[in-house]
């Protein structure tokens, strides 16, 4: 059974002969083509294999050749890919072969930290990219040349490009989708219920908790509602947020941007601990759900689906108490002192460890061409969400041949995140904000959430850069890294505790010195600096 439409209207062009030139055979896994291909252009008249490694959800087929975007990149370009896909433990799979010299052509989706591309490209292992991108990656060079930002991302400490990023724009600056990960949900079905007003103050929000706790709500006669939860540590789903209230607020990476250009530590200052205290209040009165430190994704969703809390935090409300109307977004609460503050995660659409190429490829022109593709702006929407067109399972797209375009269709309960996982390509990509109603529609979820966040909080998003994607050296990754495995548990563990069991006061000035015994001068400065140099590279 044929699967997929047969007509694909993004071929590049009639096919034209190919200069071969001699070289030496392959080396270890990658393709065994005993010539190197110059001058390519797609269709190839005779099929050439490349050798690729990647990592894929277990949603998807094992062989991701079985994916419609691939069976039809290898359609239109005469390239065909041999896969070695782990689905687990992909990344000491991954550093098995680098280490016994098994290496492919290419890691697609390659996983790797920027220790490990600087030490890679130190040891042999992959090659500079920017001559390639420049003689033989047009699509990719243009998003470079237009978004200078994403160079300076991608560029090494030494002036090199050593792989391939994923891009995906969703808004920009203070009004991008990452401006805030864990959104506060309320249930504002227990407010009418109560005859309660959305709370706008700190103190207003304990008051109605408390409310929450001991005047039954939902009305079952039971003492079952959890006034508020959250995964503490948890990305999405802690309860970072309401740390702004208080001051300079959190984040995941306890970094923020300060307006002067400075970079600062968040949890070793007076409103970070004020905020503390308030969280130790609300715990001492019973109003903090008891498995909040310890539940994981699973047992925290079953209990949003049954509708069970007051207060929660995550990306989407609909992954855990549903697509209703019972939970809308908490607006900024006024802290003590009188302010509102929305404290910006670091976070961006980006990521650009998607494509690296070994030592052990001896076709880089056909190399480079083929995965340029990727940054043909309809291939990149593909490659991100889904396709359109299969007729065996449902598609997230629609053509729209008219006007080359593609629609997102209706979801229809299906989860987004599941669909995506078992057809979209993933890799290197660019998704630009100016493909929307272009190339294009935007998702439905993220406009919705797009909206929310101009509705409710960008207001008071009050700092005006959060901390970019910066590249350090290989010493700076090193150290960062040597620090960080110190310094972050011991913030986590003494925040669970001052919540829990109080005596912040009485340790904060043992804590403080135990934060600079653990390197954060240091990581401060380092910080700073890459910060500065990022900075200098853009001007």
């Amino acid at each position: 059974m044929n699967r997929r439409k047969s007509v694909f209207p993004f071929v590049l062009g009639a096919s034209a002969s190919l200069l071969l030139a001699a070289c030496g055979g392959g080396s270890g896994g990658a393709s065994s083509e005993d010539y190197e291909l110059t001058d390519v252009t797609f269709p190839l008249e005779e099929p050439v294999t490349l050798k690729m490694s990647t990592s894929s959800s277990p949603l998807a087929p094992a062989d991701p050749n079985e994916k419609l975007i691939f069976e039809r990149l290898q359609e239109k370009s005469g390239v065909q890919i041999e896969w070695k896909n782990y689905s687990s433990d992909y990344i000491e799979k991954r550093n098995l072969d680098i280490s016994s010299g098994d290496l492919p052509d290419a890691m697609w989706n390659a996983g790797a930290s920027d220790y490990d591309l600087l030490s890679w490209a130190d040891d042999g292992v992959i090659i500079p990219l920017e001559d390639l991108i420049n003689e033989h990656m047009p699509n990719f060079k243009k998003v470079l040349d237009e978004n200078p930002e994403y160079l300076a991302m991608i560029t090494a400490p030494d002036g090199h490009i050593y792989s391939l990023p994923w891009i995906e724009e969703l808004g920009q600056g203070k009004e991008s989708i990452h401006t805030v990960n864990d959104i506060p949900w309320i249930n504002v079905d227990w407010l009418e219920a109560l005859d309660l007003e959305m709370p706008e103050t700190t103190d207003e929000l304990m008051t109605v908790l408390e409310a929450f706790k001991t005047q039954d709500p939902n009305g079952n006669g039971e003492a079952d509602e959890i006034p508020i939860s959250f995964i503490f540590d948890g990305g999405n789903e802690d309860m970072k947020f309401l740390y702004g209230a208080f001051g300079i607020g959190d984040n995941d990476d306890h970094l923020v941007v300060n307006d002067d250009g400075t970079v600062d530590f968040t949890a070793d200052n007076e409103e970070y601990k004020e905020a503390t205290k308030y969280f130790n209040e609300l715990y001492t009165k019973g109003l903090i759900d008891s498995e909040a430190f310890e539940h994981d994704w699973n047992t925290y969703i079953a209990k949003g689906k049954e509708q069970r809390y007051g207060l929660y935090f995550t990306w989407d409300k609909t992954n855990a108490s549903g697509a209703n109307e019972s939970y809308q977004p908490l607006p900024v609460l006024e802290g003590p002192t009188g302010i509102k503050h929305v404290t910006r995660t670091n976070g961006f659409g980006f990521s650009r460890d998607r494509f690296v190429i070994t030592s052990a490829n001896k076709n880089l022109e056909l190399t480079a061409k083929w995965v340029d593709q990727m940054y043909e702006p309809i291939q990149s929407v593909q490659n991100n969400w889904g396709t359109y067109g299969d007729e065996e399972q449902q598609n997230i797209f629609e053509l729209d041949e008219a006007n080359n375009m593609l629609k997102h269709l209706p979801l229809n309960g299906t989860a987004p995140g599941e669909l995506r996982q078992k057809t979209e390509a993933g890799g290197p990509l660019a998704i630009l904000d100016e493909y929307y109603g272009t190339v294009t529609t935007m998702p439905d979820d993220a406009k919705w959430r797009l909206d929310i966040l101009r509705d409710y909080y960008v207001e008071d998003a009050n700092n005006e850069n959060n901390y970019p994607r910066v590249f350090l050296s290989l010493d700076d990754a090193d150290r960062i890294a040597q620090i960080d495995a110190d310094l972050f548990p011991f913030v986590n563990r003494k925040r669970a505790e001052w919540i829990t069991n109080g005596m912040i006061d009485e340790e904060w000035d043992s804590y403080l010195e135990e934060l600079q015994r653990l390197g954060l001068e240091e990581w401060v400065t380092i910080k700073q600096a890459a910060y500065d140099q990022f900075q200098s590279n853009q001007q």
